[in-house]
This record gives structure tokens, sequence and C-alpha cells, in this order.
């Protein structure tokens, strides 16, 4: 009988300290879990930052090839005129 009882005994505390086990991997999972999803988003927000500077430069690049002269007189036109 007393051999039960400390089995049982046993057995209840195997399980509590299983069960506390459990939740602590379950916590690290999550807290790990999170931590790679801010690193996720981190990385593509710096993308979409990088991706806006090259359009912005890609833009002012395609206003200033609209504003070139067309042929040579119009750029000597430009040059007399000082609009260069």
């Amino acid at each position: 009988m007393v051999a039960l009882i400390s089995w049982l005994t046993g057995s209840r505390l195997i399980l509590a300290v299983g069960k506390w086990v459990a939740i602590a991997l379950t916590i690290s999972l999550f807290l790990l879990s999170l931590r790679r999803s801010g690193e996720r988003a981190g990385r593509l927000a710096e993308q979409l930052e990088n991706r806006e500077k090259a359009n912005e430069i890609q833009r002012r690049m395609l206003e200033a090839a609209a504003r070139r002269p067309r042929n040579r007189d119009e750029l000597v036109d430009r040059l007399r005129n000082g609009e260069f």
C-alpha cells in the first residue's frame, strides 16, 4: 500500500513537472516565433525603403531625360540662352 501511495505521488509530481515543462516550451517557441516575425518584418521594411529610393532615382532620371535637348540645334540654343 505504501508503495502504491508513493507511486501515485511520484506520478503526480512527474505530471506536474511535465505540465510546467510543456508550458515553458510553448512560451519559448512563441517568443522565438515573434522574434523571427519581427526580423522578417524588418527585412521587408528595409527592402521597401530601398525600392522606394531606387524608384525615386529612376523617376528623376526619366524627368531629366524628358527635359534634355532633342538635337544639336536645341542644345546650342539652350547654351546661348544660358538655360543649361
